[in-house]
């Protein structure tokens, strides 16, 4: 679809299969924030075939527990908004009782900083986290 940023993503993907892709977003407040990504301009998960719906749960599930596995936060947030970008996609985002926003959403406004150190120490998993989203895609 012309104009949609995620139909013309120019973010590194960790994996692309022939349905969806994976990406770890770069977000320095948040390292360890991923996305699912339906391939197709879609809208919607009911615009979806049942067995597409399935598989597309699935990827979250498997996206979810490589940032834990990886990333130990103290909890894991969930979401498909797609208010801003009508393109189905998923977020998944690791979250710790030191982030800016938490217990809020990472969309509210911030409460605190997050030592540098500490952010430092998260982004140096990344590469982790990359190889245990391969692991699971491939």
């Amino acid at each position: 679809m012309t104009g949609c940023e995620l139909c013309a993503l120019a973010a590194p993907r960790v994996w692309r299969g022939p349905k969806f892709s994976v990406i770890v977003v770069d977000d320095a407040s948040y390292p360890g924030f991923c996305r699912v990504i339906w391939n197709e301009h879609v809208r919607e998960m009911s615009d979806l075939a049942r067995e597409d719906r399935l598989l597309l749960n699935e990827a979250v599930f498997q996206l979810e527990e490589a940032v834990r596995e990886v990333m130990r936060p103290l909890k894991v947030n969930v979401a498909s908004l797609g208010n801003v970008v009508p393109h189905l996609h998923w977020h998944v985002i690791p979250r710790f009782a030191d982030d800016a926003h938490f217990p809020a959403p990472v969309w509210a406004a911030a409460v605190r900083e997050t030592p540098a150190e500490v952010l430092a120490a998260r982004r140096a998993l990344l590469p982790q986290l990359e190889a245990a989203i391969l692991r699971r895609f491939t």
